[in-house]
């Protein structure tokens, strides 16, 4: 078999990395673009003029999808190497115009709600316009529910370093940040990503002290987290209050295009449904030998399967039973690992986590992950490509429609990683290797609907407290653990304090609440799912066709026309929970 590269091949999007002089010249034409697009926002009029309204969405629309780019290019470089310099300079210029493109728009916005009712009418209906119906309608809407064009350019200004600037803090403060781990009788300094998949290892004794350095490395930088969490939604608070906003979940629900009543039955769902997933926990303990579950043995594997995988064996898994969902699928998986579209290499220097990003302008997109060749990576890598093709199937489209929002996104992926979990343990021959393997899908499980859970209630319950003043590093830990008992239902006996700390999501500035879209996905994903094995591969026509309409309407309407469900209703959420945990009755059999 072909030895696969692990590194990403990002000259074919920009020559030369953070030396690029094709990307610099990129960031000036997007920069004299941003003036074009702010000086003629200042002409359009407030009726009639039907031209040059249609001129400017298609600049907007041009400039959008070059903000991505460049953002994404910078996304990759730094992830890549968290001790680039020179790439944190270039996406600190990126940011930097995204502040002023956000300036502009916040003109643009308020030139469109202005914008006389007649007049806005037969600018949809003109020809260039009409297929931008319902990204154009949000704009309106959204605009007339923010403050007056001047302040909402001010708070764009100030995001770049009063805002945005404590989310690279974080970055930086986690990118220089690192755990000595004992190697062949020598003491050794990893990343904390490579930390993170080093604690997945079946040992329990060395689990143990692993976890524990790890809550010490956190407890290290602890201060200066609680610096960054605190002036982010301290941030974000001060700009809800100022606009009339009490809700903190007004922003994020209104980004993810679903109505609160869909949030509020999802979760009451959850929390009634939860025992299936206490009696694995409970199970898991006893096969562990102890009373309890800590915190780290939670994803820990169970089961004597320690096999480990080739990242060449990986792609063969992948597309060969993506393909048996769809062969498109699996072509365009398998190019991404072919044409080097998948940065997987172990080293040091790397950031921690997984993501995909994509290149409208290239029509391109790049995995970013850490394989050290557990099943998990594996499930990993499905994921990632689950978004890569999710976009792949939407790059013919104009790009105001392929903004889809992040519950959505989560869709694909976690369809694309049922794909690899269930083929996994439809092939395994010995009994440990599927007692593993299930283990390794109710996990799954267990994070989206306890560990998301308790992110969400963390971050509810931090906000409300913020709102009455500062909430130092201690407080913080008590709210995390007050969160993951109510949400693991006091299943454990040791918990993470420090998980705020070490959660990247919770310093993402660009996306609020960057939690409960995982659970929506991952159950949204569950029903689709049952769906394409009820239908057979004649499903996977209906499957794309969802995939394309994910930015063009809410969530609600989504889900009504392609699945004909009503998520405001528990009917559907109680049987994607049902069959999101219909694998703890096999796997309590086989652990008897």
């Amino acid at each position: 078999m072909t030895t696969l590269q692990q590194t990403w091949d990002l000259d074919s999007i920009f020559q030369g990395g953070a030396r690029s002089e094709a990307f610099e010249q990129f960031l000036a034409d997007l920069a004299a673009k941003i003036d074009d697009f702010t000086q003629g926002t200042d002409a359009l009029p407030t009726s009639g003029g039907v031209d040059p309204w249609a001129k400017a969405i298609l600049a907007l629309q041009d400039i959008r999808a070059r903000q991505r780019q460049a953002a994404a290019f910078t996304e990759c470089l730094t992830a890549a190497d968290t001790r680039d310099e020179r790439a944190k300079g270039l996406q600190a210029q990126v940011t930097a115009l995204s502040g002023r493109i956000n300036a502009a728009l916040a003109g643009f916005d308020a030139k469109l709600s202005q914008l006389d009712e007649a007049s806005f009418r037969a600018l949809l209906e003109d020809e260039r316009i009409a297929p931008l119906r319902f990204p154009v309608e949000e704009r309106r809407r959204r605009a007339l529910d923010k403050l007056p064009p001047e302040q909402e350019q001010l708070i764009a200004g100030l995001m770049v370093d009063g805002y945005h600037g404590w989310s690279q803090l974080y970055d930086t403060i986690v990118g220089g940040l690192t755990m000595t781990v004992e190697e062949d009788g020598e003491e050794k300094a990893i990343s904390m990503g490579q930390a993170a998949n080093r604690l997945l290892t079946p040992n329990r004794a060395d689990r143990s002290r692993l976890f524990q350095r790890w809550e010490s490395a956190w407890q290290s930088r602890e201060d200066l987290c609680a610096q960054a969490i605190n002036h982010i939604a301290g941030f974000r608070l001060e700009v809800y209050r100022r606009r009339g906003w009490t809700d903190v979940l007004r922003e994020p629900l209104e980004i993810n295009r679903m109505d609160r009543e869909t949030l509020d039955t999802m979760w009451s769902v959850i929390a009634a449904n939860k025992a299936p997933l206490v009696k694995y926990l409970e199970r898991k303990a006893r096969l562990f030998g102890v009373r309890r579950l800590s915190w780290h043995d939670v994803p820990a594997p169970v089961g004597k399967s320690t096999s480990r995988v080739t990242y060449e064996q990986a792609r063969q898994f992948i597309v060969d039973h993506f393909g048996q969902f769809n062969p498109e699928m699996a072509r365009f998986a398998g190019r991404c690992f072919d044409d080097r579209w998948i940065e997987a290499e172990d080293r040091p220097g790397k950031q921690s986590g997984a993501f995909c990003t994509s290149f409208p302008v290239s029509r391109e997109t790049r995995v970013f992950m850490t394989f050290s060749g557990t099943t998990s990576n594996v499930s990993t890598l499905a994921h990632e490509l689950g978004h890569a093709y999710h976009q792949h199937v939407m790059r013919d489209m104009p790009v105001l429609l392929q903004g889809y929002a992040m519950n959505v996104a989560e869709t694909a992926s976690t369809f694309a990683e049922a794909i690899a979990s269930d083929a996994a343990v439809r092939v395994a021959k010995e009994k440990d290797e599927r007692i593993a393997l299930l283990d390794e899908k109710i996990e799954r499980a267990v994070a989206m609907l306890m560990n998301i859970h308790a992110r969400f209630l963390f971050e509810t319950r931090f906000y409300e407290e913020r709102k009455r003043g500062w909430v130092p590093a201690d407080r913080l830990n008590e709210l995390m653990v007050e969160a993951q008992r109510e949400a693991y239902c006091d299943a454990l006996d040791e918990w993470h304090p420090r998980f705020w700390a070490s959660k990247l999501h919770f310093y993402i500035t660009t996306t609020p609440f960057y939690n409960f879209p995982y659970t929506f996905g991952y159950l949204f994903s569950a029903g689709i799912y049952a769906r394409a094995q009820a239908e057979g591969p004649s499903f996977a026509e209906k499957y794309v066709a969802l995939l394309r309409d994910t930015a063009s309407m809410r969530v609600e309407d989504l889900a009504q026309r392609h699945l004909g469900v009503d998520l405001r209703k528990p009917e559907f959420w109680q049987s994607a929970v049902d069959l999101a945990v219909a694998d703890v009755d096999e796997f309590l059999r086989l652990t008897e």
